[in-house]
């Protein structure tokens, strides 16, 4: 039997370990769980956000606003008329771990996390007014119903879906065509008649006004606060979490092509005019591009998310460019040539959901 003194002193460590886990080494805080970590939305940036998102629904006189809470990403339950936000945007040690495991924030700058927040009121806001079942959605959407892909092709110059997250989102799925046309219509500012205008994908931001308008001042079918998954309650640790994110994502892809961009620029001690290969690269990002693309038949689109793959790969390593001459640039183009080839043939240009 446990002694009496070892609940409180289990309690005492939770605590302590609260307060001071931003100061434990990295090894040390990947051992830690999502739980102990004793995260809130107060006081963060993320609050400030959620009073922006608060301000632009008052605007267009609604009277629903989303519930919001830490999770392990961005994501609306079905039937929830709310939606989670990851904890790394909690603090700003989580966010560079962030950084450092999967080379981006999802979220991070205030513009880019009100981007995704009104995306994922678009979700809330349907599930609140159980817009999925109403028979004039469908046929402007899709059935809701229809099985999420684990993967999907985007088509970049379609007109028949808005543009607003990247990777044209709005093509994965009915439901993301439906929060990403929300969100274009409910940004301030966003002129989306003129923006949109000789688009098919105008008809679906005039349905979502029309539709608004009819629920505007109506209130919520369903007003559940339940939470999913909620950061307090989560117990895997940050490093287990960040295994399985890796492997999902394919975080560790950029790893495989070090040796190869070793080959092509240099990453030892550079002269002190010798130019960066990401800026090189920047420079010459149109023209390599477009020679691509014209070998390949393969959109200018694609080939320039490969390219920035290679930049941000190049800025980590720190290469730089031994020479610039025509060979150089020779050699970087039949170097992304064969990435892209890569690409295609491995399906890799298809975006994971």
């Amino acid at each position: 039997m446990a002694s009496a003194g070892t609940k409180p002193a289990r309690a005492a460590h939770r605590r302590a370990t609260r307060v001071e886990w931003p100061r434990l080494s990295k090894e040390k805080l990947l051992d830690l769980r999502l739980c102990d970590l004793d995260l809130r939305i107060e006081g963060t940036p993320i609050e400030d956000c959620v009073q922006e998102l608060a301000k632009e629904l008052e605007s267009r006189g609604f009277a629903f606003r989303p519930h919001v809470w830490l999770s392990d990403e961005w994501f609306c339950p079905d039937g929830v008329p709310g939606f989670a936000v990851p904890f790394y945007l909690a603090h700003p040690r989580l966010k560079r771990l962030e950084q450092e495991f999967m080379l981006e924030v999802e979220g991070e700058t205030p513009e880019e996390c009100l981007k995704l927040m009104r995306h994922e009121t678009g979700h809330a806001l349907a599930n609140a007014y159980r817009l999925h079942r109403r028979r004039d959605w469908q046929p402007h959407f899709g059935k809701s119903s229809q099985r999420y892909p684990q993967s999907y092709l985007p088509h970049p110059y379609s007109k028949r879906f808005v543009v607003h997250l990247e990777n044209w989102y709005a093509q994965s799925h009915p439901d993301e065509d439906w929060a990403e046309t929300f969100a274009v219509w409910l940004k301030p500012d966003s002129d989306w008649r003129n923006r949109y205008r000789g688009w098919p994908a105008l008809k679906k931001l005039e349905y979502v006004d029309r539709l608004m308008g009819e629920i505007v001042g109506t209130r919520p079918l369903v007003r559940t606060r339940r939470r999913e998954s909620p950061a307090n309650r989560v117990r895997i640790t940050l490093r287990k979490y960040y295994e399985r994110k890796r492997t999902l994502y394919g975080a560790k892809r950029p790893e495989f092509l070090d040796r190869d961009l070793r080959r092509l620029f240099a990453d030892g001690p550079a002269r002190p005019d010798a130019e960066t290969a990401t800026r090189y690269l920047r420079r010459h990002r149109d023209e390599i591009t477009a020679i691509v693309s014209r070998w390949t038949s393969e959109y200018r689109y694609r080939i320039d998310q490969v390219l920035k793959e290679m930049i941000r790969r190049c800025d980590e390593l720190q290469l730089h460019v031994m020479r610039d001459d025509p060979a150089m640039k020779l050699e970087t183009v039949a170097f992304l040539t064969r990435l892209v080839m890569d690409y295609l043939h491995s399906g890799r240009f298809r975006v994971r959901l």
